[in-house]
């Protein structure tokens, strides 16, 4: 190769390295700019250069990339090589590496919870004091102090030094005095010192004197009692022979369990044992919950307990009634069970036919007719739907069957009610209609009132009365209020 070719060779490569060396410098990008870009909003970026450094946690992320100048304000563009999630609170700050070191990015990431700022987001900036800036200050402070040096007056502060040194010469003279007023003390209370010293010589031989003589006593009592200390340290090993002879009995019981000797070591080694065992658990198991299942059925009901009478305006006499209603609790159905005792009773008609036959062979019939009031208790068993504020029941009536509809009002404080039932009533008496309204003025206590009967004009009854009611809570705490002992 020719001295020329070779000449050619190396300025290549120099120019090659030299290429290399103006990108990485520049950090120019042939093939476009790629990475996370975002924007801070600065009000003064001094000192601060375009391929500046961005840094997290003082780690270089990226660089600045261009910063434009917006309504008086700096905009600084940032490119982010890794892609970082920026979050609600992310902040922008310009710092410094050391004092006279290249200013940089620095960004102060949100709280990791918080929303992911948009892409076209910008952050809030914060710039730093400038140099120029803290030396104005800190000529402004010298200034001040100057200034409140040049405010204080020399007489005025003379006087005060004077002051302060004839109050120190006060001080000291009333020090001296009061020395002087409590020298007895001070003497007295150094003779007690020197009395206590005193003492403490002449005492401390005869106290060492005293512990030394309960220390030969202390060895004598050891030495008269040695025989029985060994008889107790010998049943304490004796105890620890039986110790271990009952812990060898008990490897012994273990060892024979384990090779499955014995009812116990049947149980613990045969499979057939154990799956039987395991099936009477899960039998077991299975009526516990089936059990916990019943009685959580049970105490999810709502029983609510009423006993009401009223007086009839045509007898002046008192109808009496008992109901409980049972509650799912699911706010669409209930039942309702009672006991009626009506004064008025029940019409009830008897037709009887007897036949007669006469000496001549002849019969006749003769058809006798009875009617009889029954005034004896009458049932109910209803059950509802709730539709809102309505009921809907239907059922026996007074051991007949009816319907009702239920309206509530003022919050289900007032309930207005109509009852039709006995649809076959003897002698062809329309249905018995009940129209009732029932006002519940305590949560245990209401008034209830209407009209009885009104499609029988010779039975049309007006009627009003009060009630009892006992709710959930009442009957636990009537029940939990029986005692237990009489």
């Amino acid at each position: 190769m020719s001295n020329m070719a070779k000449v050619g060779i190396f300025m290549a490569l120099a120019l090659a390295v030299l290429g290399y060396l103006i990108f990485k410098i520049e950090d120019l990008d042939l093939w476009g700019k790629t990475g996370q870009r975002v924007e801070a909003d600065f009000e003064s970026v001094a000192g601060l250069d375009d391929k500046a450094a961005v840094r997290v946690a003082g780690v270089r992320v990226g660089r600045v990339d261009g910063i434009r100048l917006v309504e008086q304000r700096a905009v600084v563009g940032l490119l982010l090589d890794p892609p970082i999630t920026l979050t609600t609170g992310t902040s922008a700050k310009i710092s410094s590496l050391g004092l006279l070191g290249d200013k940089f990015v620095e960004l102060e990431l949100g709280p990791p919870g918080a929303p992911t700022l948009s892409p076209d987001a910008t952050l809030p900036g914060e710039a730093p004091v400038g140099w120029d800036e803290a030396v104005a200050q800190i000529s402004e402070l010298g200034t001040t102090i100057q200034r409140s040096m040049t405010a204080i007056d020399p007489e005025t502060t003379g006087e005060t030094l004077r002051r302060l040194l004839v109050n120190l010469d006060r001080t000291s003279a009333s020090v001296r005095d009061l020395v002087i007023a409590n020298r007895a003390n001070l003497d007295s209370t150094a003779s007690n010192f020197e009395s206590l010293s005193g003492s403490l010589a002449t005492e401390l031989p005869k106290l060492t004197a005293q512990i030394e003589r309960v220390l030969v006593q202390v060895e004598a009592v050891v030495t008269e009692n040695r025989g029985a200390l060994s008889e107790s340290l010998g049943h304490i090993e004796e105890a620890s022979g039986s110790m271990r002879s009952s812990l060898a009995d008990l490897s012994s019981i273990t060892s024979a369990i384990a090779d499955g000797e014995g009812t116990l070591g049947k149980l613990v080694a045969s499979d057939e044992a154990h799956d039987q065992l395991t099936s009477t658990l899960g039998a077991m198991e299975a009526g516990i919950d089936s059990l916990s299942e019943t009685f959580g059925k049970i105490s999810g009901l709502g029983l609510d307990l009423s006993l009401d009478g009223y007086v009839l305006d045509e007898t002046d006499e008192t109808r009496t009634a008992f109901s409980i209603t049972i509650d799912p609790r699911d706010n669409s159905r209930f039942y309702r069970l009672g006991v009626v005792d009506d004064p008025r009773g029940r019409l009830r008609t008897r037709t009887e036919t007897i036949a007669v036959t006469t000496d001549g062979g002849l019969t006749s019939t003769t058809e006798t007719t009875t009617r009889t009031i029954d005034d004896d208790f009458t049932f109910s068993a209803q059950f509802g739907f709730r539709l809102g504020s309505h009921h809907l029941r239907a059922g026996f009536f007074e051991s007949t069957g009816g319907l009702a509809v239920d309206y509530g009002l003022l919050d289900e404080r007032l309930w207005m009610s109509v009852e039709a039932f006995d649809f076959g009533r003897e002698d062809d008496l329309d249905p018995h209609f009940r129209l009732l309204g029932k006002w519940q003025v305590h949560p245990n206590v209401y008034l209830l009132g209407g009209l009885d009967d009104f499609l029988e004009s010779d039975r049309e009854t007006y009627f009003l009365g009060a009630g009892v009611r006992w709710r959930d809570d009442d009957l636990k705490y009537l029940l939990g209020s029986i005692p237990t002992r009489f």
